[in-house]
């Protein structure tokens, strides 16, 4: 009889993995064939695909309904990282196909990378470093380096990476609340932190509002002119979650117009930026998509998809389903 198959299916322009998937074959090797796949972002499945037992999806390809309703032998799709919003989940769990995803790999490195960023809005980094190297010594930004203990950090999403993020801030001397409505009541009281009813409150009173939701229905474009401008003026907006949650437009409009004093965005909506007069805005710190990047992250979350993956092939229950 032929052995299992499972897929890693990595698009082409993300350098995301290796051929030899070195981090997964020893915990797949003796128990399914393993196949790495890279993929143009558009292009159609190969048939290796749509006949594999267990698909480890890297960020990108987008796995539909019609593309499900191909995949006769999946046991599981895996979703390398947090977010599943590339899977059509209703119609996997149709299909009687779990969804899978690694929620925790990037705990530690996201919520850092959300407080690198709020850092370096606050103390004004960027625009001292060009000061520096222009060869000038004059603070010409000195007004905008504020005390972070005077500070209000808002977090929308309270959530493993929102936790993380929380516990940073609080290390940092700011007051810090929270808007969640699914997260248990008393949660605020474990972790030291204020709850608020509604994240209309949240944005009135945040000088830092930092973003930490997965990307639904319910969240996409939740961000939009109504609510930054329901934002103290002078406010920061951090976003580690997904580019969609925040429409962009208004966002840079607000920098332009100084509503917003700055904007630190690891994810932006369409991403990448598109235009050079985007990447021109003012106070905008853009980094690319890389905020759950390092190697020990990187090396823990194919080693939980490659266990999961090992599961579904040998017909054990999988966990972190989704779906």
């Amino acid at each position: 009889m032929n052995r299992p198959l499972v897929v890693i299916l990595c698009p082409k322009e993300f350098q995301f993995t290796d051929h030899g998937a070195t981090v997964e074959t020893p915990f797949l090797a003796d128990v399914a064939d393993l196949k790495t796949v890279w993929l143009d972002f558009n292009a159609p499945f190969p048939a290796d695909v749509l006949d594999a037992h267990a698909l480890i999806l890297w960020h990108g390809p987008l796995v539909s309904a019609d593309l499900i309703a191909r995949m006769k032998n999946c046991r599981a799709i895996i979703r390398n990282g947090v977010g599943f919003d590339s899977v059509d989940i209703a119609a996997a769990a149709k299909a009687g196909i779990p969804v899978c995803n690694v929620p925790d790999y990037g705990t530690e490195e996201v919520a850092d990378h959300a407080i690198a960023l709020t850092l370096a809005l606050y103390r004004q980094l960027f625009p001292l470093d060009a000061e520096a190297k222009r060869l000038g010594w004059i603070i010409n930004v000195s007004a905008k380096m504020r005390r972070l203990r005077t500070q209000t950090f808002g977090i929308v999403g309270l959530g493993r990476i929102g936790t993380a993020a929380a516990l940073r801030a609080k290390a940092f001397g700011f007051r810090v609340v929270f808007f969640d409505p699914y997260v248990p009541v008393g949660t605020h009281k474990a972790i030291g932190v204020e709850r608020l009813s509604s994240l209309d409150e949240l944005l009135k009173i945040s000088d830092t509002v930092s973003i930490h939701c997965p990307l639904s229905n319910e969240t996409r474009g939740m961000i939009g002119e109504k609510e930054i401008a329901r934002m103290k003026p002078g406010a920061f907006l951090v976003n580690t979650a997904r580019g969609d949650i925040v429409q962009k437009a208004p966002v840079f409009a607000a920098l332009h117009s100084g509503h917003l004093a700055g904007a630190g965005l690891d994810v932006v909506e369409a991403e990448p930026l598109r235009t050079a007069a985007e990447a021109a805005t003012p106070n905008l710190i853009v980094t690319c998509h890389a905020a759950f990047c390092s190697p020990e992250g990187m090396i823990e979350m194919r080693s939980t998809s490659a266990k999961i993956a090992r599961a579904a092939v040998l017909g054990e229950p999988v966990w972190n389903r989704v779906n």
